[in-house]
Parts: structure tokens; C-alpha cells; sequence
């Protein structure tokens, strides 16, 4: 019979699972998910490994919980610079300041997204949340541009392009590094394509 996993209740049960997640979030970090085990873990946040095993099926079920942090800290600067808009948008001004935060997120978590970007090739719920992700930012984005008097037709789809232009160019300036590519010229050419997808 499988052993039944415990939702933690109490503040302090809650905080040691926290722990638990957030040990597993820095260790995947710095050495990656298959590098890492659960004793690990549960060293790293001051808990025996039985309790880990409280909590958590395995290291994978931990996974999936720091997948839920990344994507908090991923997405939320770009997903707050869209609520804040206001009408008329100066396009320019805001395709620079999604490519600066977009960067910046690619630069601050640049080992954990790796680690969760190699496991979404051969895990199908990794997968699945990264998929419900761009599903539910494209929509995001396409229903606060439509509110605010953009009417590009198939909104939907340029914003979804726009999404994966704006990954390409983050993963280029962070980790590729090619020594022919003049970053400054390529930005500057990122954010003119981002503009006319929607003017």
C-alpha cells in the first residue's frame, strides 16, 4: 500500500515543507536536478529525510512544487508591467522595458531554468505546466492589450510570437554568447520587430 503524503496544516509543518522546497529550489540550482538527492535536500533545510518523505512522493513530486516558485518569479515582473499600462501604450518604450525584465529574469535564474527547461523535454507534466504557462500569459497579455485599444487583428497569435521572439533573443544574450553577434544591434532590432507585430 503506498504510503499516504501529508498536506501540512500547522504554520510550523507549512514552513518546513516550505523549506523543503526552497532547499530543493537551490540545489537544483547549483548542481541540477539528477545531480541532487533527496538526503541532500533535506540536509540543505535542517530536516531528517524521513520528513521530506512526509511531504513529498520524491525528489520529482519536489520538482514540481519549485517548477511553481520559478514561474512565480519568472513571469510576475512581466505580468506587472502589463497591468500597469495605461492607454495611449508607447510601444517602443514598452517592448525596451519587456526585453530589459525578460533578461534580467533569464540572468537571476539562468541554473534553475536550465535544470527545468532540460527536464520539460522528458517529463510530461514539466511539459504541461510550461505549455499552461505560455497559454495563460498569451492570454493575459492579448485580453490587456485588446482593453486598452490595440487592435491588430489575431492578437493572440502576435502576442505569442512576440513571447518567443522576446525567450529567443533572452537565451541568446545570456547563454549563447556567439562572438560575431552584436548584441546592442540585435536588441535594437528585437524591439523594432516587437513594435510592428502591433502597430
Amino acid at each position: 500500500m503506498a504510503k499516504e503524503i501529508r498536506e501540512p496544516q500547522q504554520e510550523r509543518s507549512i514552513e518546513k515543507k516550505n523549506r523543503i522546497v526552497r532547499a530543493g529550489y537551490e540545489l537544483f540550482s547549483e548542481a541540477g536536478y539528477y545531480a541532487t538527492n533527496t538526503a541532500q535536500i533535506a540536509k540543505r533545510a535542517g530536516v531528517s529525510t524521513g520528513i521530506v518523505y512526509g511531504y513529498f512522493k520524491d525528489k520529482r513530486d519536489i520538482l514540481l512544487d519549485v517548477l511553481s516558485i520559478y514561474v512565480e518569479k519568472a513571469f510576475s515582473p512581466v505580468l506587472e508591467l502589463m497591468d500597469s499600462l495605461t492607454s495611449p501604450i508607447d510601444m517602443r518604450a514598452l517592448a525596451c522595458e519587456v526585453l530589459t525584465r525578460a533578461t534580467a529574469i533569464h540572468q537571476n535564474n539562468a541554473n534553475i531554468h536550465e535544470a527545468l527547461h532540460s527536464m520539460s523535454h522528458s517529463d510530461e507534466e514539466v511539459n504541461g505546466r510550461f505549455i499552461q504557462l505560455e497559454d495563460d500569459i498569451t492570454l493575459q497579455i492579448a485580453s490587456k492589450l485588446a482593453s486598452l485599444g490595440v487592435d491588430a487583428p489575431n492578437l493572440n497569435e502576435r502576442v505569442h510570437f512576440a513571447m518567443d521572439i522576446v525567450q529567443s533573443f533572452s537565451h541568446e544574450y545570456v547563454f549563447d554568447h556567439h562572438p560575431y553577434i552584436d548584441y546592442a544591434a540585435m536588441r535594437n532590432i528585437v524591439e523594432s520587430t516587437l513594435v510592428s507585430l502591433f502597430i
